[in-house]
Formats: C-alpha cells, sequence, structure tokens
C-alpha cells in the first residue's frame, strides 16, 4: 500500500473495510513485501477484519430484532 493516510477502520463502511482488506490480502499473499510493511499490513488487515465482523454483527442483531418485533405483532386482517 502507498503510504497515504490511513483512515481509521471504525470510520469505514462495511464495504470500504471490506475492499482494503481484499488488496491487503493480496498483497500478503504475493509474498514480494519487506517484512516490516508485512508486519504494517496485517495489523491493519486485522483491524479492518474486526470493523467488518462488528459491522455484520451489528446487521445480525436488526435482522434479529425485526424478527422478534414482527413475530410478536399480532396479524390484522383487513
Amino acid at each position: 500500500m502507498e503510504k497515504e493516510e490511513l483512515i481509521d477502520p471504525g470510520q469505514l463502511s462495511y464495504e470500504q473495510a471490506r475492499d482494503e482488506l481484499v488488496q491487503i490480502v493480496k498483497m500478503l499473499e504475493s509474498g514480494k513485501t519487506p517484512l516490516e510493511e508485512t508486519l504494517s499490513l496485517w495489523e491493519r488487515g486485522e483491524a479492518l477484519a474486526a470493523r467488518c465482523h462488528a459491522v455484520l454483527s451489528a446487521a445480525e442483531q436488526r435482522i434479529e430484532q425485526a424478527r422478534a418485533g414482527s413475530a410478536s405483532t399480532p396479524e390484522t386482517n383487513i
């Protein structure tokens, strides 16, 4: 990755974090990065993966809450 100002993973959308993580994985899999850069990429990848997990967990909770809410609402026939 270029030496640019990296955005805090907590500020990224799921899609942004996922896309950056995919780029990092490709770079790591190439085996062409120096050790220090590899370690930095690994750390960034861990933070991005945690962000993706947090967003997906929150989405799952919202779905469960919606299901629970709709299950407790009585059906009305019009």
